[in-house]
């Protein structure tokens, strides 16, 4: 049985500021959390509803296994309906973007994306496109949000992400750099090349001012219809399974 104390620290980490205290953030549902068991990341607890336990893969002795009823659970969970496990799992140290690692491939760059499940949308769909780094700009949303985290379904797991300062970034970088821009060539047409970051904005603002400085290649989704714009995180899979397609 979980202690008051237990369930308000758990609670706790529904908050970035406590999430950036205690290095922890919270994954919720046996697909992911045995997404992030086989990858890099260190898990802390399993909170677990003993009716499930059996779906548990097999875990190494540092991984705290903590049995929960469905109204603990309830009172832990980020999610409307628990899905019957939780898990804390370490925030890893802040990764260091080295640039070689940039080359002979496209990245994906996002300046001031807000929304959570804008986000976690865009990590899941790189995931899903092979791309293997995604940077935000310090402003972006935090990706350990729980509800980013849910969205990416496990492909944070998979994803390296870089938090930088864009302009500086760009200032020094010798790829070209694409931007997602109304009135750029279209995507279609576009000469790519084999490697360069892609830029992606606000979802109400878009591209900030000083990072569309930086631009080298505008770029536009034609549009047919009246829509006054597209989603980012639509955006942002258009925009990966052209460079697949074209690459392929």
């Amino acid at each position: 049985m979980l202690s008051k104390s237990q369930i308000s620290f758990i609670k706790s980490l529904h908050q970035k500021k406590y999430r950036k205290e205690h290095g922890l953030f919270i994954v919720e549902g046996i697909k992911s959390i045995q997404e992030f068991f086989r990858s890099s990341y260190h898990i802390h607890t399993i909170f677990y509803n003993s009716e499930q336990y059996n779906l548990l893969p097999k875990l190494p002795a540092n991984i705290n296994l903590f049995e929960v009823n469905n109204a603990e659970l309830d009172k832990i969970s980020t999610l409307q309906t628990p899905q019957g496990f939780l898990a804390l799992v370490h925030i890893p140290k802040n990764k260091t973007l080295n640039s070689n690692d940039l080359k002979k491939q496209f990245t994906l760059v996002l300046d001031g994306v807000q929304d959570p499940g804008n986000m976690g949308t865009i990590i899941r769909t790189a995931d899903w496109f092979g791309f293997n780094n995604i940077i935000c700009s310090k402003d972006c949303v935090e990706v350990f949000n729980p509800k980013t985290v849910q969205a990416t379904m496990g492909s944070l797991a998979r994803v390296n992400i870089y938090e930088e300062d864009l302009p500086a970034l760009l200032a020094n970088n010798t790829l070209p750099v694409f931007g997602a821009l109304l009135d750029g060539e279209s995507i279609y047409h576009t000469q790519w090349g084999n490697e360069g970051l892609i830029v992606l904005g606000n979802e109400g603002k878009g591209i900030s001012a000083e990072v569309i400085e930086k631009i080298s290649k505008p770029v536009t989704i034609p549009r047919v219809g009246e829509a006054e714009s597209l989603n980012v995180a639509v955006s942002a899979a258009i925009f990966c399974a052209e460079l697949v397609r074209v690459r392929n």
